[in-house]
Parts: C-alpha cells; sequence; structure tokens
C-alpha cells in the first residue's frame, strides 16, 4: 500500500518539526567536578592532572579590590597576575572607571631563598640551574584564596600562600608560610622590596597617587625540623608616600578571616543538599563584600574591574538592596540608604529620568543608554527595601523616591497601557523596542509593594487605592501587550514585534503574574533558551547574562514549578561552585570573560529566599510566605533573618498528613502555622 502525503501536508510537518524538538526540556549534561566542598566550608582544587587549567577570582574590602588569575600549565608549572584596585584613588576627568589600578606578577615578588637555593614561583622554573622549583598541591577558597605548594628536587619546605584584600585599607595582602617538612635545619630567606608609582598629577584628581608594592618581615631565618615562618608582600595606595608603611600581614587576615564570618553568621541557608548550602554561602561573601567607604558613605559596587565607588539602578537598587534587607550586615544596608539618597538627588519637576548611574564616588553619573526602565527599577527595589527593613524612619526617607519613580512610569505609558522607555538593562546590546516586558513587570511589582508600604506610613488611601488599581490594570495590559506565541511556547514577547524567545520573559514570574506561567517556564528550559551555562539572552545566541537565570529560577519556584526549578538550580550550583570557574555566580560571557560581578551574588541568594521560601514582604512587621519544599526533602530553614524589625528563624517541614508546617522562632518563641504544600501564610512578628 503507498502512502501519498500532499506537499502542503509535509511542509507544515516540517515546519512544525523543529517546534517540537524545542517542547523538549534542555537535558541537562553530566559534569565532572574539578573543586571539592571541604568539612570548614571551603572548597578545594587538589592538583591531579586534568591540566592545563586557569581561572579568575575577585575579592574585595572597603578600600580596595584583588583580582586574581592563576593559571598551571600541562607541565604543571603556575602563574598567578593580581590585579589590586583602588576605588577611592581616581583620576581625571570624572567617570566610572577612573578608578586606578595596578597589576603585579609573580617575576616581580621579592625573591625568596631556601638553603642558599632560589625559588622560583612562575613559569620560569628550570630555566637556571639550581633553582628550587614551586609544586601547586591544592588551591582552595573561602573568602581568601589559599595556595599549598612544595618545593622538589628534594623537598625541603611546605610553602602556605594566602592572597586577600585588607578590609579597611587601600591594600592587598600576599603572605608566605614555610614549614620545615625534613628532619634538618633549613635557611629561609626573602629580599627586601619596595617598588613605587605615581600618577601624573595634572591628570590626578586631588594630588597625586602613590602606589607601593613592598616586603613585609624580610630577611635570613634558620627553620628547625617542623618549625615554621611567615613573609609577606603588600600592594597598597597612597596619596602620603612619606609616612612610614606598617603592615601586620597577620592581623589583616584575621580581620579578613572576621569581616567573612561577620558576612556568613546572618541568613544561614539549611536543606539537606550541601552543594545548595555552600554555594548560597559563597553567593553571600561576594553580594556583600564588594562594598566600598567613599566620601559620601558606603557604596556597594558590582567590581569586575571596571565598576566601583559607582551604583546603577538594576545592581544595587533593584538587585542587591532587597537582599541586604534580610542579610541584616550593618554596613550594607547604610550603602543601601547611601544609594537611594543619591538617586533621589536627581528627581526633578520636569520628570526627566534619573540617571541609570552615579559614578566616582557620587560626583558624575553615567546615561549613556538613555532611560533603560531604571526608574521602574529603582521604585520596585527601593519599596521591596523599605518593607522588609522594617524601619519606618527609613521608609519615610524613601517615599518620595519611590512615588516619584512611580509617577515617572506612569507618565511614560503609551496608548496600550504598558511603560515605555529608550532600552533596556541590556543597553542596546539586544533589540527592547519601544516598550520591554521586564520594565513594566518591575512597575508593577513597584506598584503592589507601593501600596502596602503607603499603608504603613499611613499615607491616604485615595493614594495607596490608586496603585493597586493601576497594577491591576497594568496587569491587563501586560497581557495584551506582551502575550503571546513565541517559537511555539504559549509565553511573552519580549517587545511588540519580537518573534525570538528572550530570557528576560522570566520577569512577570517574580512578580507573581502566572497566567502564562506554564508556557515560560516550557520556553525557559527549552534547548531554545537553556544552555550548558543557563539561559541564553536571546534564543540562536551564545550570549548569556547570569543575572536572567537568577531571576528566571527564582520565578519558576514562585510559580510552584518545585522540582523542575531546583533539577536547574542544582546544575547551576554546581557548576558555578564545583566547575571550571569558580565560586560565584558571573556576570556575562562574551562579554567581560565571565567576572564575578557582586550583584548576581545578592540574585543567587534571592532564588531561595523569595522563591524557595516564597517570603513576599506585605509590611514593616509582616510578609506573605509561599514555602516550596522539593518532594525528597523533609524540611528546610532559614536560621538567623535579620529583617521586619527582628531577628527570626524560618523553618519549614513536611507533615504525615502531607501539609507543612511553618516555623517562626522569634525573641525566644516559637510559632507554627500548617498549610497545605502550595499555600500562603501570612506571618506577623
Amino acid at each position: 500500500m503507498r502512502i501519498i502525503i500532499h506537499k502542503a501536508l509535509l511542509g507544515f510537518l516540517i515546519f512544525l518539526l523543529p517546534y517540537t524538538l524545542y517542547a523538549q526540556p534542555y537535558v541537562l549534561p553530566q559534569q565532572t567536578d574539578r573543586w571539592a566542598i571541604q568539612s570548614d566550608g571551603s572548597i578545594k582544587w587538589i592538583i591531579n592532572g586534568r591540566l592545563p587549567h586557569a581561572d579568575h577570582i575577585e575579592m574585595s574590602g572597603e578600600k580596595v579590590s584583588v583580582w586574581v588569575q592563576y593559571a598551571l600549565d600541562s607541565a604543571g608549572r603556575s602563574s598567578v597576575s593580581r590585579t589590586v584596585v583602588f576605588p577611592t584613588f581616581r583620576m581625571l576627568p570624572d567617570a566610572t572607571r577612573s578608578h586606578i589600578d595596578y597589576t603585579f606578577v609573580d617575576n616581580e615578588l621579592p625573591r625568596f631563598f631556601i638553603n642558599g637555593r632560589q625559588l622560583k614561583t612562575d613559569l620560569a622554573v628550570g630555566k637556571k640551574s639550581g633553582n628550587l622549583t614551586y609544586n601547586i598541591q591544592s588551591i582552595s577558597h573561602k573568602g581568601i584564596m589559599r595556595i599549598e605548594a612544595t618545593t622538589s628536587n628534594p623537598a625541603l619546605v611546605k610553602i602556605e600562600r594566602s592572597i586577600f584584600p585588607s578590609v579597611d585599607k587601600p591594600m592587598a595582602i600576599e603572605k608566605f608560610v614555610f614549614t620545615n617538612i625534613t628532619d634538618k635545619p633549613v635557611n629561609i630567606s626573602m629580599e627586601y622590596l619596595r617598588r613605587e608609582v605615581r600618577t601624573d598629577s595634572m591628570q590626578s584628581k586631588v594630588r597625586p597617587h602613590t602606589v607601593i608594592m613592598g616586603s613585609v618581615g624580610d630577611g635570613s631565618r634558620i627553620l628547625q625540623p617542623g618549625g615554621h615562618t611567615a613573609f609577606a608582600v603588600y600592594y597598597m595606595a597612597t596619596d602620603f608616600p612619606a609616612r612610614p608603611v606598617t603592615v601586620n600581614a597577620d592581623a589583616e587576615e584575621k580581620a579578613r578571616e572576621k569581616r567573612i564570618k561577620t558576612i556568613l553568621s546572618p541568613l544561614q541557608l539549611r536543606t539537606p543538599d550541601t552543594l545548595l548550602n555552600t554555594e548560597f554561602k559563597f553567593a553571600k561573601i561576594r553580594g556583600t563584600e564588594s562594598i566600598y567607604k567613599t566620601k559620601v558613605g558606603y557604596m556597594h559596587g558590582p567590581g569586575g574591574l571596571a565598576y566601583y565607588a559607582a551604583i546603577w539602578a538594576n545592581d544595587q537598587a533593584e538587585y542587591t538592596y532587597p537582599f541586604y534587607a534580610f542579610l541584616g550586615d550593618s554596613i550594607g544596608n547604610l550603602a543601601a540608604m547611601t544609594s537611594y539618597r543619591l538617586f533621589a538627588r536627581y528627581m526633578n519637576p520636569e520628570y526627566r529620568p534619573i540617571p541609570s548611574s552615579i559614578v566616582a564616588e557620587g560626583d558624575a553619573t553615567w546615561q549613556g543608554a538613555g532611560d533603560r526602565g531604571d526608574q521602574a527599577m529603582i521604585a520596585y527595589g527601593a519599596s521591596r527595601f523599605a518593607l522588609a527593613y522594617g524601619k519606618p524612619d527609613s521608609a519615610k526617607v524613601l517615599w518620595p523616591l519611590i512615588t516619584w519613580c512611580l509617577e515617572y512610569c506612569h507618565r511614560k505609558l503609551n496608548d496600550q497601557g504598558v511603560v515605555t522607555s529608550d532600552h533596556d538593562e541590556l543597553e542596546g546590546r539586544f533589540p527592547s523596542g519601544k516598550a520591554n516586558i521586564p520594565t513594566s513587570s518591575l512597575y508593577y511589582g513597584a506598584l503592589l509593594s507601593a501600596a502596602n508600604l503607603g499603608k504603613q506610613l499611613h499615607q491616604p488611601k485615595a493614594q495607596t487605592d490608586a496603585y493597586l488599581k493601576q497594577a491591576a490594570i497594568l496587569k491587563v495590559n501586560i497581557e495584551k501587550y506582551f502575550g503571546g506565541n513565541v517559537e511555539g511556547f504559549e509565553t511573552y514577547k519580549y517587545y511588540e514585534t519580537n518573534d525570538v524567545l528572550r530570557a528576560w520573559i522570566c520577569v512577570p514570574l517574580t512578580m507573581g503574574i502566572l497566567n502564562r506561567a506554564e508556557g515560560t517556564v516550557n520556553a525557559l528550559f527549552s534547548p531554545r533558551l537553556w544552555t550548558a551555562d543557563g539561559l541564553a539572552t536571546e534564543a540562536g545566541k551564545e550570549t548569556f547574562w547570569d543575572r536572567s537565570t537568577l531571576y528566571a529560577l527564582r520565578g519558576v519556584f514562585q510559580a510552584g514549578e518545585t522540582e523542575r526549578a531546583m533539577d536547574y538550580l542544582r546544575y547551576y550550583s554546581r557548576r558555578r561552585l564545583l566547575g571550571e570557574h569558580v565560586p560565584y555566580p558571573v556576570e556575562a560571557y562574551p562579554e567581560g570573560n565571565q567576572r564575578h560581578l557582586s550583584a548576581e551574588g545578592a540574585l543567587y541568594c534571592r532564588i531561595f529566599v523569595e522563591g524557595v521560601f516564597g517570603i513576599l514582604p506585605t509590611g514593616f512587621n509582616s510578609f506573605n510566605c509561599t514555602p516550596r519544599l522539593p518532594k525528597e526533602w523533609n524540611e528546610m530553614a532559614l536560621d538567623n533573618i535579620h529583617s521586619f524589625g527582628s531577628v527570626f528563624d524560618l523553618k519549614v517541614s513536611r507533615m504525615n498528613d502531607g501539609k507543612l508546617n511553618i516555623s517562626i522562632t522569634c525573641h525566644g518563641k516559637t510559632i507554627n502555622y500548617k498549610i497545605n504544600d502550595g499555600g500562603t501564610q501570612m506571618v506577623a512578628l
């Protein structure tokens, strides 16, 4: 029997085939870990083959940031490069990147000698006979980069090398601890070094800046078997080079360890999954350490060798500060208030847009992409922060900024009732049309939070009711304007004429707009968008930005797709914590070479606070809790939450009848709530 297929039908089937394939979820590939989690909470790479390998990491303090690039070649020879950034030492004219930074490589270090033989710590090993080789055994991270090595031919000493920023000084430290591992005395020495470079006085802001590389504890000493000694190298900036330099490397290291402990102590995630618990801790470190003490106060900055002593409407106002309202880090909350005050300076009666970025310690602005939807970002972030922070006095300071930004967005509504803007946060890298889905979604979320905040501040009922009415209308308009079938998925067009899937279609989910949740989740996890590194910015393109992946994972949890979200979250977390580029969420690729920008750490933590635990602020001491407990977990907890004017623990556990118990412990008292799985509980502290 012959089967005849009409040409038109055949053409339709061929047309339909790609969409059928895309409808299947992305198959997560197998991963091979390079790093392993240690009992002290660090991660360690034990060098046992799989070479060559190279990576980079950034660490920050109040006056400095150090970016370390490290590599081992195929023979195991190492190289370490340190770029030290000084955010508050600036050049003219004022600009985003007008800070000073200098790079130091291994062959610039003071020379070390062991029993009269030079120790070579770079790729030049073996070029001169008689040199001792430097063999790296392992590298570990936990706020301090630590390198363990030995000398060979023969092995005489163990070397523990640590690199870290000063907590409060414009200085980075590199410390070397030598331990005699032989049964005979060993002579160890380090040469004295002091090297200066001074910036051009005509282009330096305020005065010329001097960067000094110097040695600490130089000289010679005898180590008995099992004995140890320490040397250090410092990299610092100063405007007064004639002043004596005193560096206590041990004290600086202890201060750094204390700062990391201070970051890790509040808001502790407890789940049965050690991988997630550990990546949450690391994301807290990067999301919180990158706060710089400037002349206008503490300013959180993204980092990445580019963005210091400067704030953005997205990275800081939208991403980071709503997280700080739960973390309870005093410096973080000061940075939030400083930044919102800086943005508020630019409110104006003509409703011209607030700058996207305020740079150079507050002395200049950047508006290169025009209006990116920045007012929606600020209104959303500030209203969420004010509610969760739980301090009425601070909320009163922020209220005028929030209401001004909401009015700005209202004035930017087009005839179809959605918000127009020049660009989006991608600043023209990809097309965004005249109105895009993230901006209107953020405005919607801001209206709802502002209505709750206004009630707490006893604002006129007419105003808060108006915000709720505007939000209801906007939700309908978002559906009408952006809702559609894109590449076979019932989801959202990124802009009106868009016909290609985009990563940021996830934003409505994070704002509680769930009428297209199924199609949107399917699109996000389809081979068209999900890649080995998370979401592609646009289907078919290699560019990815972790921030959209982190938003999406949070949104999928909020949509109730717990098991699917958890699979992809585990995959992403393992890749970022234990894979080839560790240990933090990254910015983007190919742009920026996957820099460890700081705000992405805050976005990772918000997956758990707002997605997994479903905390939605409703008042200064109240929130809605919609927990998403994975089926294979019996319980999960967030301990030591500093929010809503209190310090409390939140625990979710599964009961025998399938329902969930929410346990809130605050001020020594415990209250239990029993809800259906997927239900929402209003909590008042």
